[in-house]
């Protein structure tokens, strides 16, 4: 907790530091949009507000199986499309990129919502030659429909507010999260054979294409940066086994990239390398820390934290005790350092032991899974007929990723 409260303290002193871009920037700009399948009226909706904001060209890239449905909406809108056969996002954006010109590629998710100054507010910072990616303020459509989606908001509003402003002073913007981001178009084209084929352990994988391109561009020399006024919407899963498979994707992808990446962030951007580090770690320690407790109550011996505490003298009431007051106290740590998101969303403090649930039970064994399978190039998992993965890897590269998965969790456990 001590680690967790002093990252805060250091994301919030950055964070103060942080200011948007003011000065308006011209450049010509080219938006390209993957899909593989998506409601007819939401479809329309994006690509009709992406229209209004008049980019220098847009593309539709259908991908997987023909779709005429959406195939007519962009006729109807008079919006260029093509398809390719190869299902995957990462395809889907090498053939966007073969037909566009602009100076800055804007690569948008196909149901991601924009507001009416998202475009003009996302090239500013391309003012400044070393920046080489933008990313925007990112938040849930209509959050009050159900639990799920007001953490899902959560969730997103205490990354736009701490971690991106934090790292964005920086210049080193770990994660240039996908709903919509910028590009300066000539990055993406050095780095493309790399993009489409690329391995880690030996294994392709498909997922996390917002990070590896966050990669590139950092490589390249470039800053990558937060445009808080720059702001899109998106939807998030209503069912909870649709967001643990969200969740899953998204921590196998953030952590075999800190694994690619951290020999550059140790050398050219070290507190990045602590952010996703601790990120990594904290659920093993969380682990550690519950696996000790279990341990120790079911034993009934050894040193206690809690004997200089006035307990009940009946075992079950002071463990009973001593649990309500870890949630009681935890939740004021949340409230406290997650502030910003509760003054603007005052009704989420009612919400809050539930979201410490989903964080417990869902979110904490999500990531400790996604660690153990990060090398395994599994299905897209929320969309049907997008990439299908690989079904199995050579056993060459899976023993020694093995190993080092057994050791780390090893260490772990004789911190116990």
């Amino acid at each position: 907790m001590a680690v967790v409260w002093l990252l805060w303290l250091t994301r919030l002193i950055l964070t103060r530091r942080y200011q948007p871009w003011l000065r308006p920037h011209t450049t010509t700009t080219s938006v390209i949009i993957p899909v593989v399948d998506e409601p007819a009226d939401l479809f329309y909706s994006v690509l009709d507000r992406i229209i209004e904001q008049q980019p220098t060209e847009m593309v539709v890239v259908i991908n997987g199986k023909r779709n005429e449905t959406l195939e007519k909406v962009c006729d109807e809108l008079g919006v260029y499309w093509r398809w390719t056969e190869t299902p995957g996002k990462r395809n889907a954006l090498r053939v966007g990129l073969e037909v566009c010109t602009g100076e800055i590629a804007v690569l948008v998710d196909s149901d991601t919502v924009w507001t009416p100054t998202t475009l003009s507010e996302l090239v500013k910072p391309f003012r400044d030659p070393e920046v080489g990616g933008v990313t925007t303020r990112q938040r849930i459509l209509d959050p009050g429909r159900s639990l799920l989606t007001r953490w899902a908001d959560w969730l997103e509003s205490v990354r736009c507010q701490y971690s991106l402003p934090a790292m964005s002073v920086l210049g080193t913007v770990g994660c240039l999260p996908g709903r919509t981001i910028a590009f300066r178009r000539q990055i993406l084209l050095d780095c493309m054979d790399d993009f489409l084929g690329e391995k880690f352990l030996g294994v392709f994988l498909e997922v996390s294409d917002d990070r590896t391109l966050t990669n590139y561009t950092l490589k390249q020399g470039y800053r990558t940066v937060y445009q808080s006024t720059s702001l899109v919407y998106t939807d998030a899963p209503l069912e909870l086994r649709k967001l643990a498979k969200q969740q899953y994707r998204w921590a196998r992808g953030s952590q075999y990239n800190t694994l690619r990446m951290l020999p550059w962030m140790l050398r050219r951007a070290r507190m990045l390398a602590l952010f996703y580090l601790v990120d990594i770690l904290i659920p093993f320690v969380l682990l550690g820390s519950f696996s000790s407790w279990a341990v120790a109550a079911w034993h009934r011996s050894g040193p206690s934290l809690y004997n200089d505490l006035p307990l009940p003298v009946e075992q079950w009431k002071s463990t009973l005790l001593v649990l309500v007051l870890a949630a009681l106290l935890s939740a004021v740590s949340l409230a406290v350092r997650f502030g910003r998101h509760f003054a603007y969303r005052s009704k989420d403090m009612l919400y809050l032991p539930a979201f410490m649930l989903i964080n417990t039970f869902v979110l904490l064994p999500v990531r400790l899974l996604g660690f153990f399978r990060m090398g395994h190039n599994a299905s897209w998992g929320t969309r049907d007929d997008s990439f299908a993965g690989e079904r199995a890897r050579s056993p060459k590269v899976a023993i020694p990723y093995l190993l080092g998965s057994a050791m780390l969790v090893g260490a772990v456990m004789m911190s116990v």
